[in-house]
């Protein structure tokens, strides 16, 4: 112990309190700078600085306490199970749900209040409320589980909504606030709760009643006693302040949670990546809700015979700084040639871009720029009033392109240089008109299966394994980071051994779900890849067509369902059987024109944006 930093020791408390909170042993937490974010009991939080910050700590714990007491605290089936189907409806529903299990731990105890109102200052820092200057422009969602906040546990709306929130108090107040104290009552009790908020939310005409539930399906996980859930709070109190504390925190959570089994499996069971309404899920914009990787329907016939050897790695991490500088300097020495091509390409790209946020005047006003095409007036009748005229703002949508590029074997080559230098100016520009833009790769760490296939081995060849090799998910460049940060990353690329296998389906299942965490209103997912998804292993003990039929089943879900665009690009291969918007080029030398047009048509047609 007396070795490790300060650091270290915070990661070992809050992890042990998290288990405490949640009473499940098996809690991870995981430390990241992307937006926090729960899968099951493996939560990712905010990494606080080596020096240990205190507002940056109390965000921290306040989204693992908030992820603790979701798990603990909410029955992802029963939840799902009375959702409204209109997507306003649906993120009220998830918002006020999520004010009810951190109220259970709000109201208990002021540590876990404390952690929980720090982190509801960081999400609501960066939600659209802040923006307001009128009703319309109010996020329902936000304004409605902040008002919901104040009453169940007297908090007050934190600074920066306020201007937002008094914008629709009165409104909403007028036409349920009566509701709010029923809702205190119920708190308790999910089933209850639930009812009241629909009633709620069609009384704001949000959605339309439908035939209630069978109450006998499910039962809500809330019913422990006061007893257990203050132990618990001394248990997150004594973990936070002291690592060993946070331990034998863990110990008695693993020994309750042996108590609880039977009633916390069949939340844990229902607990999945992505489910509306948790932390992760920043959108904020109602008519585009995002949905998560559980919701693609069981309907897909599809299974990874086990993902222990999986793996999601930074570019970095694959190789040292001096090769990765070595492998982008030859990157950049095989397009010469064809690096002014698409840099062209990408300056019209920028162009047309930067003509649809400002392309607009007004005309005859009293100051702004000088309308020349007007001076003939004034030099008629010298008494004639100058003209001005004023640049309008048009719209243009917060937006974030995710490139997912295939970085199998039969990529090798010109293809897969063409793909990371396309990749590399398209992230320059759009950095340049204002639009984030995420570089990810996919292939597999190794050839027949790797480790995956071992295992089958030694399991006997069970029969109909179904995906059978280890999967590698790289990030080349994440969205929020700069591209000069980034920009020898995409070396790696050039790196011998790197291309392998390649398994689409759960590739775009993993993009997808990363854009589904961010909060910009346009996400774009564009995929560049030569060829139907192969791997010798899989296919060799499953059906012919078995990644194939997943492929066409996750893209049907996504451009069905998800708010978020698809479109791909393939390379001597033609991908329009496989998805709606799709083009193919049959020369390498086309890629990089061809990804700056696909951009330019979505981001000009609008009626390609798919409302759901």
């Amino acid at each position: 112990m007396a070795d490790q930093s300060p650091l270290d020791l915070f990661k070992q408390a809050l992890t042990g309190a998290s288990r405490a909170i949640a009473r499940d042993p098996e809690v991870e937490v995981a430390w990241s700078a992307d937006v926090p974010g729960a899968a099951g009991n493996r939560f990712r939080v905010p990494l606080p600085g080596r020096d240990l910050p205190a507002d940056q700590v109390t965000e921290a714990r306040g989204f693992a306490d908030s992820f603790a007491l979701k798990l603990r605290h909410h029955n992802a089936a029963l939840h799902a199970k009375s959702a409204p189907p209109e997507p306003i409806a649906r993120a009220c529903y998830d918002a006020i749900e999520q004010v009810r299990y951190e109220a259970l731990g709000a109201n208990r105890f002021g540590g876990i209040k404390a952690n929980l109102d720090a982190a509801t200052e960081l999400r609501t820092a960066g939600d659209k409320i802040v923006r307001a200057q009128n009703s319309s422009e109010v996020p329902l969602q936000t304004a409605l589980a902040l008002l919901v906040r104040e009453a169940l546990t007297g908090e007050a709306v934190p600074e920066k909504a306020q201007g937002g929130i008094e914008l629709v108090r009165d409104f909403l107040e007028e036409k349920v606030g009566k509701d709010f104290g029923a809702l205190a009552e119920k708190l308790g009790d999910q089933q209850a709760f639930q009812k009241l908020a629909l009633d709620m939310l069609r009384e704001l005409d949000l959605t339309r009643p439908t035939d209630a539930p069978d109450e006998t399906d499910s039962d809500s996980p809330d019913d422990e006693d006061g007893a257990d859930d203050e132990q618990t709070g001394e248990d997150e109190n004594q973990g936070e302040g002291d690592p060993q504390a946070a331990e034998m925190a863990g110990d008695m959570a693993e020994g309750e949670g042996e108590g609880d089994q039977s009633s916390e499996a069949e939340t844990d069971g229902e607990m999945s990546e992505g489910e509306p309404g948790e932390e992760g899920d920043a959108s904020n914009a109602p008519v585009r809700p995002n949905r998560p990787q559980a919701d693609i329907p069981p309907s897909i016939d599809y299974k990874p015979f086990t993902t222990r050897f999986d793996e999601e790695v930074a570019a970095p991490d694959l190789c040292d700084a001096e090769e990765l500088d070595r492998l982008r300097a030859y990157l950049d020495s095989q397009l010469t040639g064809l690096q002014g091509v698409v840099t062209r390409l990408a300056n019209r790209l920028q162009r047309r871009l930067m003509a649809q946020q400002n392309r607009s005047w007004d005309f005859d006003m009293e100051e702004g720029v000088l309308d020349a095409a007007r001076l003939a007036r004034v030099i008629i009748s010298p008494g004639t009033a100058l003209s001005y005229k004023v640049e309008r703002d048009v719209e243009f949508k917060d937006t974030i392109v995710t490139l997912l590029i295939d970085n199998s074997g039969s990529m090798r080559g010109r293809p897969i240089s063409i793909a990371a230098i396309s990749a590399d100016i398209l992230a320059r520009t759009l950095e340049r008109c204002g639009v984030k833009t995420e570089i990810l790769g996919f292939t597999t760490r190794a050839w027949k299966g790797g480790q995956s296939r071992e295992a089958w081995l030694a399991d006997g060849k069970p029969q109909n394994p179904g995906r059978l090799n280890d999967l590698r998910h790289i990030i080349y460049k994440q969205a929020d980071e700069p591209w000069r940060r980034a920009r020898r990353n995409l070396g790696l690329m050039m790196r011998e051994g790197l291309l392998k296998e390649n398994i689409d389906g759960e590739a775009l299942i993993w993009a997808h779900s990363r854009l589904l965490y961010r909060p910009e209103e346009r996400r774009i997912l564009m995929v560049i890849s030569d060829g139907a998804p192969v791997d010798d292993s899989t296919l060799s003990v499953n059906s012919a067509g078995y990644l194939e039929a997943h492929l066409r089943s996750v893209i049907e879900w996504i451009e069905k369902v998800s708010p978020v665009q698809l479109v791909a690009i393939g390379i001597g291969h033609d991908v329009t059987r496989y998805y709606r918007r799709a083009v193919t080029i049959m020369d390498v030398e086309q890629l990089g024109g061809t990804i700056m047009e696909q951009l330019a048509e979505l981001f000009e047609d609008e009626k390609g944006i798919k409302k759901k």
